[in-house]
């Protein structure tokens, strides 16, 4: 007769002892939950980095960039500008004239990139959160003022409250062949230091911030620019109004969005998620063969069992389905412990933040935590596929060469 499957199971678990077999398929099961928490763990914190890193170049970068499709500069138009922001969802637009310069602070002096803003870059308050010493200003009256990298103040010792030392700012000129005098083959200009900003290394030890029109007369850039920078609507898709921009402005032009113009870092960030995924995968399946083991030796054990259950008339997909069951109830109990815990720990550390980065200067004082959706789906499914790799040779050898003879 035809035994149920559950009725099969019970009849091996009631006979079965504690040992060997027990404590490998426990310290299989332990080694699946501990792999799938860690998995989900390192998984949520790399979409948290990323999360704040997109969050961070947000405040500092406008939503969409227009740039030179050839060169490092175009020809200013005030219509073109104008048709920007007649678009509908366009916010604003900031001016952008930069280049490196050489700078000088008494005796101290380092190459940096200085970008001249227009006034719009400070009614859109995108590094006002970031002063840390200062003002949030470039002009004070007629007097120009920079918004200066915290690694620039500190590679230059700048004092910020002192209005006797200016920065100086050296930048060559487009200078004729037989001209002889050194003087005359640089622009030299100088400006007062009026804020501090720190907001992430790469912009902290690079950038330093100036009126439009002062960049303009350093780099002799009279009637050009080097981009435009343009803020939307939050409700308007970043990608529509690139399309839009793109089609208005022509091949001259290159619109890139946030998200693209550091598209090299997000790319680098998925990448090594994609291999701490498969490393964790990989020992997660480590974890498993020691299911593989339990369930021949269990399959070996029990062959006079499974010799009885033919002999009742039990089919030989019932007692394979048997040794499948047993290596499924190992892996997703661990899997859903795993699941529990990381999941756990995840919402824990993203709420709490109990677990800081030890750095005083870090731009987050706790590990950032995002838990996806789709994450938690690739795991189930990646152990689902393990454990039947790791579970179906054992089922299928249990129901080969059953010698009904030895019953007798």
């Amino acid at each position: 007769m035809n035994l149920p499957l559950f009725i099969a199971r019970r009849y091996f678990l009631s006979k079965r002892k504690k040992n060997f077999i027990n404590v490998i398929s426990l310290i299989s099961m332990t080694v699946v939950a501990i792999g799938t928490m860690s998995l989900i763990i390192v998984l949520s914190v790399f979409n948290g980095f990323g999360d704040l890193l997109r969050s961070l170049y947000g405040t500092i970068d406008a939503n969409i960039i227009v740039t030179p499709a050839t060169g490092k500069s175009f020809d200013y138009s005030a219509e073109t500008v104008n048709d920007i922001q007649s678009m509908e969802g366009v916010m604003s637009i900031t001016e952008v004239v930069e280049n490196n310069a050489l700078i000088k602070y008494k005796d101290a002096q380092r190459v940096a990139k200085v970008k001249g803003v227009s006034d719009n870059f400070i009614k859109e308050g995108r590094l006002k959160e970031s002063i840390a010493y200062g003002q949030f200003q470039l002009k004070e009256g007629d007097v120009n003022l920079a918004i200066i990298g915290f690694g620039i103040k500190r590679d230059l010792s700048i004092d910020a409250s002192n209005d006797f030392y200016p920065l100086q700012l050296f930048y060559p000129k487009n200078v004729a062949p037989n001209m002889m005098n050194p003087e005359k083959m640089v622009n030299t200009m100088n400006i007062l230091p009026g804020g501090i900003f720190a907001v992430e290394k790469y912009y902290d030890e690079n950038y330093v911030y100036v009126p439009l029109d002062f960049a303009v007369e350093l780099f002799s850039y009279q009637g050009k620019r080097t981009a435009y920078e343009v803020q939307i609507d939050e409700s308007i898709s970043m990608s529509e109004m690139k399309t839009r921009l793109a089609q208005m402005l022509g091949p001259d032009y290159k619109v890139l969005t946030n998200e693209e113009i550091h598209g090299n870092l997000y790319k680098i960030l998925k990448i090594e998620k994609l291999f701490v995924f498969l490393i964790l995968s990989i020992i997660i399946a480590i974890a498993s063969i020691n299911i593989f083991f339990s369930l021949t030796m269990l399959a070996i054990e029990k062959k006079k069992d499974v010799a009885i259950l033919v002999a009742q008339g039990a089919p030989l997909k019932v007692i394979r389905n048997i040794f499948l069951f047993e290596g499924c109830i190992v892996a997703f109990t661990g899997a859903f412990i795993g699941l529990i815990l990381g999941l756990g720990i995840s919402y824990a550390q993203q709420t709490f933040g109990f677990v800081s980065m030890g750095i005083q200067t870090a731009i987050h004082d706790a590990y950032p935590v995002q838990v996806e959706f789709m994450d938690v789906i690739y795991t189930v499914l990646c152990i689902v596929m393990i454990t039947l790799l790791t579970s179906i040779q054992p089922a299928i050898k249990a129901t080969q060469k059953i010698d009904l003879h030895h019953l007798q």
